[in-house]
């Protein structure tokens, strides 16, 4: 027998992430987290101090050569980190 106020555990979080306006820093969290992911392991290792403010994302480039060819492939980077959080969470891409 099911109780009448108990709901099923995806929706109690999916609630809370809602009531506490939660949702669009754990999507946030998730961009950063698949930066790695989406760049490759060289491109990672040669960039810092991921954060998100509105919705831009900022990159420390180490290498000015890689900035460089970052900016070139800034769009692609920006729909491929979008695709994996599956919801538009930034617009652009700053590189430093």
């Amino acid at each position: 027998m099911r109780r009448a106020n108990v709901s099923p555990l995806k929706e109690a979080i999916e609630e809370f992430l809602d009531r506490y306006r939660l949702r669009d820093k754990l999507n946030q969290a998730k961009v950063i987290q698949s930066w790695d992911k989406v760049v490759g392991e060289m491109v990672a290792k040669n960039t810092s101090q991921l954060h998100i403010r509105g919705k831009v994302l900022y990159v420390k480039v180490n290498s000015a050569a890689l900035r460089n060819e970052l900016l070139f492939a800034r769009t692609k980077i920006m729909l491929a980190l979008n695709k994996e959080v599956g919801v538009t969470v930034i617009e652009d891409i700053v590189l430093n």
